[in-house]
């Protein structure tokens, strides 16, 4: 079992910047890639970055240039730093870890990103 709480978010101008966390426990030995995803209203949930085990990462077109996800092993945290927020940024945000065939979700922090 994975234990994910997310942190960070809030509410920001068109501009902006804040950076979210994720914090891990659990059997976080076997997590195979960890990423952030988001849900905005009357939309589906998308993926946001991913990162890899190994350190590969992953972003959406959206996102390209303005977040980055990085993750610190020695505190079982994740990180996705946000740059430049726009208003169609504005979402829940959701932490994500796979485990083999297991998926687990936090229970996601609120962006509103408006003026």
């Amino acid at each position: 079992q994975v234990q994910l709480v997310e942190s960070g978010g809030g509410l920001v101008q068109p501009g902006g910047s804040l950076r979210l966390s994720c914090a891990a426990s659990g059997t976080i030995f076997s997590i195979d890639a960890m990423g952030w995803y988001r849900q905005a209203p009357g939309k589906q949930r998308e993926l946001v970055a991913r990162i890899m085990w190994g350190g590969s990462t992953i972003y959406a077109d959206s996102v390209k240039g303005r977040f980055t996800i990085s993750r610190v092993n020695a505190k079982n945290t994740l990180y996705l730093q946000m740059n430049s927020l726009k208003a169609e940024d504005t979402a829940v945000y959701y932490c994500n870890a796979a485990q083999a065939t297991t998926t687990y979700w936090g229970q996601g922090t609120q962006v509103t990103v408006s003026s």
